[in-house]
């Protein structure tokens, strides 16, 4: 009769020889069964020695890391971090890693689309992220629905934990925050070409708009 363990999160991950940030994302996602002890998670080792076994050659992670910033100059930090916990954490083998300097609003980063078609042509088994907002500001769930088409699997380091109305009203702030930006940043050039046509700068004298 073969003798089941409970084993804690960080040893069942040291047995598949994965970080501990991926079991709990793989957990999460059902990939394997889980046990609760109070708050803590515990793993079969019978089910621990099963992820060995479908983990190996013919399921191997194929992973594409994508990284994101708002803004064109001054958060070469931020994507530097972002790339390095995706690589920590990571359960596989890393494909390529995908960056934008975008918004999350814009459909037409090149980034993203390049990650899109490397999910088009199978390239991939797992998309990954630090956060939902950096793959996309919304539509993440119609993401999800695309890549699960061709068979890959989207995973975020940090998920939400918002309820409903909270990820309503953080959406719906950030979507204000980001129009109201835009907004301003369009009066400004109007401002800025009012004042070039008053000095005379302007070559249209700013008529015939």
């Amino acid at each position: 009769m073969i003798a089941v363990e409970l084993l804690r999160l960080s040893r069942a991950a040291k047995r598949l020889g994965v970080h501990p940030v991926t079991l709990r994302l793989w957990a999460d996602s059902g990939k394997i069964p889980v046990t609760w002890v109070g708050r803590e998670r515990r793993f079969s080792s019978v089910d621990v020695e099963a992820m060995k076994v479908t983990s190996g050659a013919d399921g191997v992670r194929l992973e594409a890391l994508y990284v994101r910033v708002s803004g064109s100059s001054g958060q070469e930090s931020s994507l530097i971090a972002q790339e390095e916990e995706l690589r920590a954490t990571s359960g596989g083998q890393i494909v390529r890693v995908f960056k934008d300097r975008s918004s999350g609003l814009r459909e037409d980063r090149p980034g993203l689309n390049r990650l899109l078609q490397l999910v088009a042509d199978g390239s991939v088994t797992v998309v990954r992220v630090t956060h939902e907002d950096r793959l996309a500001r919304f539509g993440v769930r119609w993401l999800k629905q695309l890549f699960a088409v061709y068979g890959v699997r989207l995973e975020v380091v940090h998920p939400k934990r918002l309820g409903g109305r909270d990820e309503l009203l953080e959406d719906f702030i950030s979507l204000v925050t980001t129009f109201a930006g835009r907004l301003y940043g369009m009066r400004s050039a109007d401002a800025r070409r009012r004042l070039l046509a008053e000095s005379g700068q302007c070559p249209n004298g700013g008529e015939g708009r």
